[in-house]
C-alpha cells in the first residue's frame, strides 16, 4: 500500500481525541481540546470542526487565551513543547480548570521541560489530574495525501545570513532533522536517505541518519511495527536538497492553476479569500473535498477557465433534464401509469438535488477564484511573465528590447524584480553594461535592487545555481486584447496543448534517476546513507541501497513551492507501473515571499538600494 501521509496523520490526530484509547470514537466521552497557534495549523487542514465533535469534542480554545474552569470534563492538550506552554499547563492543573489532562506534544518534549512539568504539578499538589503525557511526533503540516511543510519560517534567510555561526546553523539543522523525524516516524518507515555532497542537504542528511540509528537501538522503537519491510514491500528513498540546487523555480511565474492561485491570491493551509460580486471578501477551502480542484490543479489557466465554461453547461443541462423529467407531459390524459411514472422521476429528481446543489457550488467557487484570478492577470500582465521567464529558460536568451519593455510595463515592482532576477539566472553570463541597463531600468520603476544586487553577487561567486530548463510550454494565448467584457470561454479560445513538453525540472530529473537507480553522472556523486546498516558499511554503494525505488520522499531545505510539488506529481503519474512521491519542504513559500527573504539576505550583505523592502 503506499504511503499516505495525509491518513497517517489524521489517524494519529483522530487517536489523541480519543484519549490515546485503541478502538472507534467514544461519543459519550465529552472533553475539550486545547493548543498553540502552531498545532492549530496542523489541525486546520485535516480536521474540521464537525469532525471534532464527532469525536467528542464540544469545545476548542487557544492555550494563551484565558479560559474558566469547566468541571467533570476531560481536556486534551495539543502543544509544542515549549517553556510557555508547559508553565500554563502548570498554571491550569494548579487550578484545576478541568477534571483530568491528557497532554499531547507535537514533536518529543525534552527532558528537562519534562523534569518542570512534574515539579510544578508536584508542588501545586495536582499531579493527580495529569492522566497521560504522549509525544505524538506531528510536528509538521501535511496539505495534501503526498504534500507537507515542516512551517520553518525564513529558513533560506537563516541558512544563507552570513552573520549566522556554526551555532545558530546547527539549530537550524537540528529544528530540521526533528521535523523529518516526526514525519517518518508517522509514516513508520526508515528509508534510504539520498543527498548531494556538501551544504544543508548533507548536514540534514547526516544528522538525520544519527538520530534514526541512534532511535533503532531501542527495543520499542517507533519503527518496529511497520518499519521492518521484508523484500515484498521496498523501502523508500528519502531525497535531500537545498534551495540553491534550483533556485530559479522558487523566483519564477507560472501560469498552472495551483501555483497561480498560491502566488496571486495567497493560498494558505488549502484556504483563500477573494473579493465577492457584492464587495465582502469570501472565503474558500480548496482540498481533496473539492473535486474541481483535484481535477485540474496542474492545468494552465486558460484551459481552466475553459473548464469551468463546461462544468456550468453540464450542469444548466442536468437542471433542466430534471426539470423536463418532473414536468409532466402536458395534455396527456391522466392514467394510473403516468402516476407512477412521475412519482419515479420526482424521487429521482429529490435524491439528485444535494449532488446538484453541491456542483453549482463547486462551480460558483472556481469562478469567483477565476474572476480574481483574471484581474490580476490583467492588471500585471502575468500571462507574459509567465511566457517570458519560461523562454528565457529554455533558450537562455532573451531580446533585449522585450527585456526593457517587460521592466517598464506592466506589473507589481516585485513581478519585475522577480524578472529581472529570472534573466539573471537564466544567462550564462551577462555583459556589465547589460547588467546596469536592467538595475536602471528597475530604479526607474522605483523597484529596490537589493535581492537583485545579492544574487548577482553570489552569481559572481560561483554560488552553483541549478538553472537547468523549467518545464516548458507552448504559447500561451496574447490576453492582452481580450481580457474583461467577456466570458471566460471566449478569452481562451484556441488554447490548446499548453502542458509542459520535454523540459523537466532538474529537481525531477534528479529524482527521477535517483529512482531508478541506474549509473547517471548526474547523481553519481550523491551520498548515501542506510540508517539499518552497519555504521561502517554506511555510504558504501550496495545494489539494494541504488534502487529502482517505488516509492520517494523529496524534500526541499530553505523554502518549497507548488510548481515543484506539481513537477512531481507529473513525474510520478507518469511512469510505468505509477510510482508515488511525497513532497515535502521547510516552508511554501510564493515567489514574491522568497524574493523577500533575498532582499534581507542583500540587505545583510550590504548590498543594493535603501528603499524598503519589497512588499507584495
Amino acid at each position: 500500500m503506499a504511503l499516505n501521509l495525509r491518513q497517517k496523520q489524521t489517524e494519529c490526530i483522530t487517536r489523541m481525541l480519543n484519549l490515546n484509547a485503541g478502538g472507534t470514537a467514544n461519543e459519550e466521552v465529552y472533553k475539550i481540546l486545547i493548543y498553540d497557534r502552531f498545532c492549530q495549523d496542523i489541525l486546520s487542514p485535516l480536521i474540521h470542526v464537525r469532525d471534532l465533535r464527532k469525536h467528542g469534542v464540544t469545545l476548542y480554545f487557544l492555550i494563551d487565551k484565558d479560559r474558566k474552569p469547566v468541571h467533570d470534563v476531560p481536556a486534551v492538550y495539543f502543544v509544542q513543547s515549549t517553556h510557555l506552554n508547559v508553565h500554563r499547563i502548570i498554571a491550569d492543573t494548579s487550578n484545576s480548570l478541568y477534571d483530568s489532562f491528557h497532554l499531547n506534544f507535537s514533536s518529543s518534549i525534552p527532558r528537562p521541560l519534562l523534569e518542570d512539568l512534574a515539579s510544578g504539578a508536584m508542588n501545586s499538589d495536582s499531579i493527580e489530574r495529569i492522566s497521560k503525557v504522549h509525544d505524538q511526533y506531528l510536528e509538521f503540516v501535511t496539505l495534501e495525501d503526498n504534500l507537507f511543510s515542516l512551517a520553518y519560517k525564513n529558513c533560506y534567510l537563516q541558512l544563507n545570513d552570513p552573520s549566522a555561526g556554526d551555532k545558530e546553523i546547527e539549530e537550524i539543522i537540528e529544528k530540521i532533522v526533528s521535523g523529518l523525524f516526526c514525519v517518518l516516524a508517522t509514516l513508520a518507515v526508515v528509508p534510504i536517505i539520498r543527498c548531494p555532497r556538501g551544504g544543508p542537504a548533507e548536514m540534514v542528511a547526516s544528522l538525520l541518519d544519527q538520530r534514526l540509528r541512534d532511535h533503532l537501538l531501542a527495543k520499542n522503537n517507533l519503527f518496529s511495527e511497520g518499519g521492518n519491510f521484508t523484500s515484498s514491500f521496498q523501502r523508500p528513498i528519502l531525497c535531500l536538497f537545498d534551495r540553491n540546487f534550483e533556485l530559479s523555480v522558487a523566483i519564477q511565474h507560472d501560469f498552472r492553476y495551483r501555483p497561480l492561485v498560491h502566488d496571486v491570491l495567497g493560498l494558505r493551509l488549502n484556504r483563500l479569500s477573494v473579493q465577492g460580486e457584492k464587495g465582502g471578501m469570501k472565503s474558500f477551502e480548496l482540498d481533496r473535498s473539492d473535486p474541481f480542484w483535484m481535477a485540474n490543479w496542474s492545468l494552465e489557466f486558460p484551459e481552466v477557465a475553459v473548464e469551468i465554461e463546461a462544468q456550468l453547461n453540464k450542469y444548466k443541462k442536468d437542471v433542466e433534464e430534471v426539470n423536463k423529467r418532473t414536468g409532466g407531459n402536458s395534455g396527456a390524459e391522466f392514467d394510473g401509469t403516468d402516476l407512477v411514472g412521475n412519482t419515479k422521476h420526482l424521487m429521482n429528481a429529490v435524491n439528485s438535488l444535494p449532488e446538484l446543489t453541491e456542483r453549482k457550488q463547486v462551480i460558483d467557487k472556481h469562478t469567483n477564484i477565476a474572476t480574481a484570478l483574471l484581474g490580476e492577470i490583467k492588471e500585471r500582465s502575468l500571462d507574459s511573465y509567465a511566457k517570458k521567464e519560461n523562454d528565457m529558460m529554455v533558450r537562455g536568451v532573451i531580446d533585449r528590447n522585450e527585456l526593457i519593455g517587460a521592466l517598464k510595463g506592466k506589473g507589481t515592482k516585485v513581478d519585475k524584480l522577480r524578472f529581472a532576477i529570472m534573466h539573471l539566472i537564466s544567462t550564462e553570463s551577462l555583459p556589465q553594461s547589460e547588467v546596469e541597463m536592467i538595475e536602471t531600468a528597475l530604479r526607474e520603476s522605483e523597484v529596490d535592487t537589493t535581492a537583485f544586487q545579492y544574487v548577482k553577487k553570489i552569481k559572481s561567486l560561483n554560488v552553483s545555481l541549478a538553472s537547468a530548463n523549467s518545464a516548458s510550454r507552448s504559447n500561451i494565448v496574447d490576453w492582452a486584447e481580450k481580457l474583461y467584457g467577456q466570458s471566460i470561454s471566449a478569452v481562451t479560445a484556441g488554447v490548446k496543448n499548453l502542458l509542459s513538453s520535454d523540459h523537466q525540472l532538474a529537481l525531477s530529473r534528479t529524482v527521477e534517476a535517483l529512482m531508478e537507480g541506474k549509473p547517471n553522472p548526474e547523481i553519481d556523486s550523491y551520498i548515501i546513507f542506510d540508517p539499518r546498516a552497519p555504521k561502517s558499511s554506511s555510504g558504501m554503494s550496495s545494489s539494494h541501497l541504488k534502487g529502482p525505488f517505488k516509492e520517494a520522499i523529496v524534500f526541499m531545505i530553505g523554502g518549497g513551492n507548488y510548481v515543484e510539488y506539481g513537477s512531481l506529481q507529473e513525474l510520478a503519474n507518469r511512469q510505468q507501473p505509477v510510482k508515488h512521491v511525497i513532497y515535502g519542504t521547510t516552508e511554501i513559500l510564493t515567489g514574491g515571499e522568497f524574493i523577500e527573504q533575498l532582499a534581507l539576505l542583500g540587505q545583510k550583505m550590504g548590498l543594493g538600494t535603501s528603499v524598503a523592502p519589497p512588499a507584495h
